[in-house]
Order: structure tokens, then C-alpha cells, then sequence
């Protein structure tokens, strides 16, 4: 009853059937929050923090709540959190409680001293045929060097043969591996640089080596939670949180079944411990989806004020640092951002104007990079954010050409792009910028059709800015057009209702103008209507 106790303070006199059941129950609430306590008479009542989301509070209220006094009586809780409404929509304090109190264990807080692990599968359709383990290793680096607490104490490469089996590496090569991480002093976590591990590997390797054991997607998403600045972010952080949560109670459960007591109901409810902490999980991730809901229409509706004001939305997408943030600072000239060397440094959409040589406007759109070897999961719940990428009139494809691995982050781009369904007018409209080419000694372009530029001091922005206005132009049905009005007449009113006017010469000897604008093909037709002869 003492892990019990710590879970929820004064149950020290509720009893299960069974010390076994009692820390399957513990084990059960682990995921949960500590409320505050106050103790009247027989009667223990749980208050909850005023940030407390409403499914918290149920969660150990529905645990205790099943709890037996010894005299067969029901334990005393309050219902009214089971009485509050849910609302379809998380407020900021809930949001930042989900963020805060659902990481996964071992990844929120603290420092940690790695051991990477990079499996070198050596043939069969896992082996990767456009990158190297060594190159895939330099990766795995960058990842962890990327957080501020973590460093990379020692790393192996290992030679593989089957990678889908549960230790992943042969009896041989595990056992010299847990060997090595036996006897380097200072470890206290694992990074096997695969796309996922299943929760039965996960509990081996921790097992065996004796330390917290990582995966490149818990990886990369604790990368995302440190960066994750805005409401948006956070929900679909926590959400891409839930099959790390759910590995996590199989985990736990599993060691509980070898005990006896996991697979105990509670209470004469007809749910085992897991089942109820399944549904729990269902319920956090509905209220995340919903408030993701929210979010994607509140987006889809500054989408359609941006067309309404017809300005062009250019999204800028590649492989995390490839210099996206730094290229769309240099072709608006906005000091308010701030490009950072780090991977996944923008988790955020921004928008950010610019203009075009003939002086139309556009909006850029900077979206989170791309990885190789992530999971569907984390790209699913990027979704909403990633969805103004197939809302736009076009696409710029920025790549690090210094990079050893260019041509593989490509694909992997294109992949992502094709994952997401993006429209065929889309793709193949694409331009395709080689950025970072201050870098190359002697850079020459391979590829006809790509734009070499460096983003960093400026060169090759005139050519890419001439390209994004014909793609743009062609994209949309839009034409620049130099209109003579009359100012004595509505011409030039019309123009700025139905058309964006770009600028406006005007001759005061006659009272005309030369108006340049851009112009859908429909909007000139009934111009020319209203105002024949002009």
C-alpha cells in the first residue's frame, strides 16, 4: 500500500483484495498528476489544482473511487469533477497541463549521458541503399546534441542481419553490446537509432542494460517538446505523446502479468487495470483531437481571409536545418525572425510577407522540417499544421546542397509530400532551391531546373523572386496588367475592390492614370464589360 499511498496521500486506510492488486492500482494511476488532500473525519476528498484538467481528476478519481474500505463501505470521494462539463474545447491552463504532466517517462527533465546504438542492416528490404550507417550515425548525433542536457558519452555501430526481431541484432552481437554498455561508466540512457521499438524490445534492452532505453521517434519528439512554444504545438505534441504512453502501460502491465497481479479487476467493475487505463488514454486523445479540430477550422479561416485579399501563399518546406527560416528572412527583410542552427528549430507555421519585382505581394509560409525514419503517428499529428502546405498556390523545396546526404533528404521529402497527398498541380509546379552553396567549393549545379542560392549572404534571391512570380502568375490565372482609367469615373474604385492594385501613376494634366494590377482573367472580363474602350 506505500506505492499507493504516494500516489493518492491519505488512502493508507483503503485496502484492495490483495497487496498484488493494490500495485497494479498504484501502477495504474502512475500516469497521473498528485492532487491535493484534505481528510474529514472517515471521508478522504481529493481538491484538484485549478489548472487540473477534468480528465486528470476523473483518472484518480476513478481509481480511488473503486477502492474498498476493509468494512465493505465505499470510500467517500466527491463528484464533482464527474459533474463539470467537459466543453468541446481545452483552455490554456488545461493545454499546459497535458503538455507538462504527460511527457514520457524518462525524457521530461534532467540530463542524460548517451549510449547510441546505430543497427547496420546489411541486406533485405530494411537495408537503406541512399545514405550509410555511418552518415545515419552522424544524425543520431546531431539529434541528441541538439538538447541542452543531453550529451552523447560513447556510440557503436552494429552489424545486423534480421532488425525486425525483438533484439534486433544476433545472440552474439547483443551480448557483446550489453557487455559494452555494462562497462562504460556514466550512462543512463540508450538511444537505438531505429524508427520504433516495440514495447517488448523496449523492456529487454532496459532489462538487459539496466538503464531508460530510446527510440529516434521518442527522440525527436522530446526535440519537439523543448521547442514547442505555442497552443497548437504543445496539443499536437501531447497527442503524438499517446503511443509513447500506451508502450509505456503495456510495458508496465507486462511486468505486472509476470507478477500475477496485472490482469486483476477492479472492484467488481468488469475492467482490468488495463483496460481502464486504455480508455483513459481514448478519452485524452478525443479532447486533443477535438481541440485540434478547432484549431485546423480557426486555420482554415485565416486561410480564406488570405484569399480572399488575394494574396499568393508560397509554402517553404524541406529536411529540418535546411535553412528555411534563414531564406524567407532574406526574401522579406523581417528582422523579427530569428533562424537557429538546430534541427526542428521552427515547430510552429508562420507567415511572412514579402514582394515580388513587379511589387505583388505574397505570403511565405515557414513549416516544420522534414526526418527520415519517423512513424506515421508523428507526421498524423502534425496534420493540421502540414494541411496549409496542400492549400497553396505553391511550393519552394529548399535543400541543403553542403549536406552528405542531400540527395537522401530529397527523397525523403518527396516522400513526405506523397504521404500527405499533396495535389499534382502542386508537385509539379515545385521549385526546388539549392541553398547553402556558399558552403561547396566550386559549386556546380547537376540539376537544370533547381536555383542555386545562399539564403545566408543573400545571393541568387533576384532570380529565385523573378520565378516564384511567372510560377505564381501561372499558378493562380492572374495577370500583371498596366490599366489606363479615367479618375473621373469608378474604374479606379472597381480595380481596388476586385483587384489587388499594385501602383498607380498618375497624369494630372488629363485626370487619367496608369494603374498596375494583378488581375484574375474573370475579374478583366467584367472589367472590360463595365468600362468598354479601356
Amino acid at each position: 500500500m506505500a506505492a499507493l499511498s504516494r500516489i493518492c496521500p491519505g488512502l493508507g486506510s483503503c485496502t484492495l483484495r490483495g497487496q498484488r492488486a493494490a500495485a497494479a492500482a498504484a501502477a495504474a494511476c502512475s500516469l497521473l498528476p498528485k492532487p491535493q488532500h484534505a481528510h474529514t473525519g472517515n471521508t478522504c476528498k481529493l481538491r484538484w489544482p485549478r489548472a487540473t484538467s477534468t480528465l486528470q481528476a476523473r483518472a484518480v478519481s476513478l481509481c480511488a473511487r473503486r477502492l474498498k474500505r476493509e468494512d465493505g463501505q465505499q470510500t467517500g470521494f466527491t463528484d464533482e469533477e464527474e459533474e463539470e462539463e467537459d466543453g468541446d474545447f481545452i483552455e490554456d491552463s488545461e493545454v499546459e497541463e497535458l503538455f507538462q504532466q504527460q511527457g514520457p517517462e524518462g525524457t521530461t527533465g534532467g540530463q542524460h549521458r548517451v549510449f547510441i546504438v546505430q543497427p547496420d542492416v546489411k541486406w533485405g528490404s530494411r537495408k537503406q541503399h541512399l545514405t550509410t550507417a555511418e552518415l545515419m550515425m552522424a544524425e543520431a548525433v546531431g539529434l541528441v546534441n541538439t538538447l541542452d542536457s543531453w550529451r552523447v558519452v560513447d556510440k557503436i555501430i552494429l552489424s545486423t542481419k534480421t532488425p525486425e526481431k525483438k533484439r534486433i541484432f544476433g545472440k552474439g552481437n547483443f551480448q557483446s553490446l550489453t557487455e559494452k554498455i555494462r562497462q562504460t561508466a556514466g550512462i543512463t540512457a540508450v538511444f537505438v537509432n531505429v524508427e520504433r521499438l516495440s514495447p517488448l524490445s523496449e523492456r529487454e534492452f532496459e532489462e538487459a542494460w539496466g538503464v531508460k532505453v530510446f527510440d529516434r521517434y521518442s527522440v525527436v519528439l522530446h526535440i519537439f517538446r523543448c521547442n514547442a512554444r505555442t497552443k497548437e504545438a504543445k496539443l499536437q505534441i501531447s497527442l503524438a505523446e499517446i503511443p509513447l504512453l500506451r508502450s509505456r502501460l503495456k510495458n508496465e502491465m507486462g511486468n505486472m502479468d509476470q507478477q500475477g497481479g496485472g490482469s486483476r479487476y477492479i472492484g467488481g467493475s468488469g475492467e482490468t487495470l488495463f483496460e481502464v487505463q486504455q480508455r483513459l488514454l481514448k478519452e485524452r486523445e478525443l479532447k486533443i483531437r477535438s481541440a485540434l479540430e478547432k484549431l485546423r477550422r480557426k486555420r482554415h479561416l485565416l486561410r480564406s481571409q488570405r484569399k480572399r485579399n488575394e494574396f499568393p501563399i508560397v509554402s517553404v518546406l524541406g529536411y529540418t536545418n535546411c535553412g528555411k527560416t534563414t531564406l524567407i528572412k532574406a526574401l522579406t527583410g523581417d528582422s523579427a525572425l530569428q533562424p537557429r542552427n538546430q534541427l526542428f528549430a521552427t515547430l510552429d507555421v508562420t507567415v511572412h510577407a514579402g514582394q515580388l519585382p513587379s511589387r505583388m505581394t505574397v505570403l511565405y509560409v515557414d513549416t516544420i522540417g522534414f526526418l527520415s525514419q519517423l512513424p506515421h503517428q508523428l507526421i498524423d499529428s502534425f496534420s493540421a499544421t502540414l494541411d496549409d502546405i496542400k492549400h497553396s498556390d505553391l511550393l519552394i523545396h529548399v535543400r541543403d546542397i553542403s549536406h552528405p546526404e542531400a540527395v537522401n533528404q530529397k527523397v525523403n521529402v518527396l516522400n513526405v509530400l506523397k504521404n500527405l497527398k499533396v495535389p499534382d498541380r502542386l508537385t509539379s509546379s515545385m521549385i526546388e532551391v539549392h541553398n547553402k552553396t556558399d558552403l561547396v567549393n566550386n559549386y556546380q549545379c547537376a540539376e537544370p531546373e533547381a536555383l542555386p542560392v545562399s539564403a545566408l549572404q543573400e545571393r541568387g534571391l533576384d532570380e529565385l523572386k523573378e520565378v516564384v512570380e511567372e510560377e505564381i502568375v501561372n499558378s493562380t490565372g492572374k495577370r500583371i496588367l498596366d490599366l489606363k482609367v479615367n479618375l473621373s469615373t469608378s474604374q479606379l474604385s472597381w480595380l481596388y475592390k476586385e483587384a489587388v492594385v499594385q501602383d498607380v501613376q498618375v497624369n494630372a494634366d488629363d485626370g487619367s492614370a496608369v494603374v498596375k494590377v494583378l488581375i484574375s482573367t474573370a475579374a478583366y472580363g467584367r472589367y472590360k464589360k463595365l468600362f468598354p474602350g479601356r
